[in-house]
């Protein structure tokens, strides 16, 4: 049997480990706390934003980025727009927290979403909030988008779980909206087990995610902040242990897990430089001689996380790979309108290029452990078939 060829790698080295078993030997406190604060700061110094928000995963990111905007009373009604071609996560807390939904379809290029159509929706709709998702590292036309929510008075969330590092014109993706989500789950560009960040550079946002993340009380605000809270309500110092100010969530992480992650982000440069080197091996094998394959401006920066193939013969090729050892998976996935928690809600939302992209498109390994030789083989059983 040839050699395992697997979708991602554990970026969590034995030096990790064994860096993090010397930290337990210290018999530290592992829930949330100072590492958490730590690995907060330096992860805003790493992507450029004022504020981070540790949270147990990508998922629960991007509902506390929809419910601070609620909590913020930021909705002027209730709707709001979703990719079709995004993770089950992004449309869910939108469900989850009775909002209403609008779906756009993904565009040829990047597998972003089409900015006709999504002009289109917010001129007739006037939604209230567009969650912009990056998919598989492939930086969409930020400046284009970031232009439209302005004009149309949409706030702009953006979830950069897939695309962390990923580049428009020299800008990182998650910079550009109010508020933006990424995933530390393993096989993400790096991995802190499970785990998540909230990112803003928004004070008011900021305070609000910290309440709601722990139950909705004021002990990670700072001391101008509780004092005005107490104050405002009339709280002791002994009666604000258990005070909520707000209807809050447990999504806290642990030091253990920010432990990890201070150690992965000092390796985070590399890993995305390599993933990027992989992904222009790929593409100077494959993009003169598919149908399809990405186009991405060179003036962007693709922090890529697996390979996106369309192709007519996708059943026949998948069954290759897979017969020869390596991993394959639908594409994110495929429409978000045809899946059954949608479908059984809202009926069929089928979109013309999304159910393109399900019908022809999966997508191939890519991640820092892959050598040359393995992404010529994956693209040579490509382009066989």
């Amino acid at each position: 049997m040839k050699k395992e060829i697997k979708l991602v790698n554990d970026t969590i080295s034995n030096q990790d480990i064994d860096s993090l078993i010397e930290w337990l030997k210290t018999y530290p406190r592992l829930t949330k706390g100072p590492l958490t604060e730590e690995f907060e700061k330096e992860w805003s110094e790493w992507l450029g934003v004022k504020h981070s928000v540790f949270v147990n995963s990508g998922s629960s990111a991007n509902l506390m980025m929809l419910y601070a905007l609620k909590i913020a009373k930021k909705f002027r009604n209730n709707k709001v727009v979703v990719p079709a071609l995004a993770w089950a996560t992004d449309l869910a807390p939108v469900i989850q927290l009775g909002f209403e939904p609008i779906l756009i379809d993904a565009n040829k290029d990047n597998l972003s979403v089409s900015i006709k159509e999504l002009e289109y929706v917010f001129k007739r709709d006037k939604p209230s909030v567009f969650i912009l998702v990056s998919v598989l590292g492939l930086p969409p036309n930020m400046t284009e988008l970031q232009k439209l929510c302005k004009k149309h008075g949409v706030y702009l969330l953006e979830d950069v779980c897939e695309s962390l590092g990923s580049r428009h014109k020299d800008k990182k993706l998650g910079t550009f909206g109010s508020m933006s989500s990424f995933s530390t789950y393993f096989g993400h560009h790096m991995s802190t087990i499970e785990g998540g960040m909230v990112c803003t550079d928004d004070d008011e946002l900021y305070k609000i995610l910290k309440m709601i993340r722990s139950h909705g009380w004021d002990r990670d605000l700072n001391t101008n902040e509780k004092k005005e809270l107490r104050e405002k309500w009339d709280v002791d110092e002994f009666s604000s242990l258990y005070t909520f100010y707000e209807p809050g969530f447990n999504l806290r992480s642990t030091d253990l897990q920010a432990h990890i992650g201070l150690s992965q982000i000092k390796k985070l440069d590399k890993i995305i430089e390599k993933r990027n080197q992989n992904y222009c091996h790929f593409e100077k094998l494959l993009s003169s001689k598919l149908i399809w394959f990405p186009n991405i401006p060179k003036s962007d920066f693709v922090s890529s996380f697996c390979i996106p193939i369309v192709h007519k013969n996708k059943k026949e090729i998948i069954k290759r790979l897979q017969d020869e050892n390596i991993e394959v998976r639908p594409l994110i996935a495929g429409s978000m309108g045809t899946q059954p928690f949608y479908v059984s809600r809202y009926g069929y939302d089928e979109k013309k290029h999304c159910s393109t992209l399900d019908e022809f498109g999966f997508y191939v390994p890519n991640h820092p452990g892959l050598e040359f030789k393995d992404i010529k083989r994956i693209c040579d059983i490509i382009l066989e078939n």
